[in-house]
């Protein structure tokens, strides 16, 4: 009778210890997907170099003062925004826009001068220039600018954007 009731509590035990083992793995895992910004080094070479801050419709205008009005009539619904470091060899800025459906994000996307941009292939469509990515994935645009330009600058635009796209389609 003892053996049974040892037995017993042991088996309560161990389920609840895997109850929580199994409630901090999933807590964990949907924590890393929450954001769609890499933290410091889950790209190669990339430190998220602060806070991810965020503005509203109403706000945006503080932050990108002069160019606000157009991405509010296509529908942007928030905007979220990260500073990285590449190497400490050149910062960027990654600009995450949430429009509230895929047409906003493309009809920014297509509003932007194509110039000597490259067609990559990145989300639904997408823009690499020489010290800057543009692209669109469903509803998000995404816009990573580096305050360098040369052909490293751009495959490292590129490395980084991929994560980021890989993140949206979380």
């Amino acid at each position: 009778m003892i053996f049974k009731r040892t037995t017993g509590r042991s088996l309560l035990l161990a389920a609840s210890c895997l109850a929580v083992l199994a409630f901090v793995a999933c807590s964990r895992h949907a924590g890393i997907s929450a954001t769609p910004f890499p933290a410091s080094n889950e790209v190669a070479g990339w430190v998220k170099t602060g806070d991810t801050r965020t503005f509203s419709t109403t706000e945006l205008w503080s932050y990108i003062d002069g160019d606000a009005e157009r991405y509010v009539k296509a529908g942007v619904q928030s905007t979220s925004t990260a500073d990285y470091n590449f190497q400490n060899g050149f910062d960027a800025v990654v600009d995450i826009y949430t429009m509230g459906d895929a047409k906003g994000a493309r009809t920014i996307l297509e509003g932007e001068p194509a110039g000597q941009a490259k067609s990559v292939q990145l989300g639904d469509s997408g823009r690499l220039y020489a010290g800057s990515l543009v692209f669109c994935k469903g509803r998000y645009l995404v816009r990573v600018v580096a305050y360098k330009q040369s052909p490293e600058v751009q495959k490292a635009l590129q490395e980084l954007g991929r994560e980021i796209e890989r993140r949206l389609s979380q």
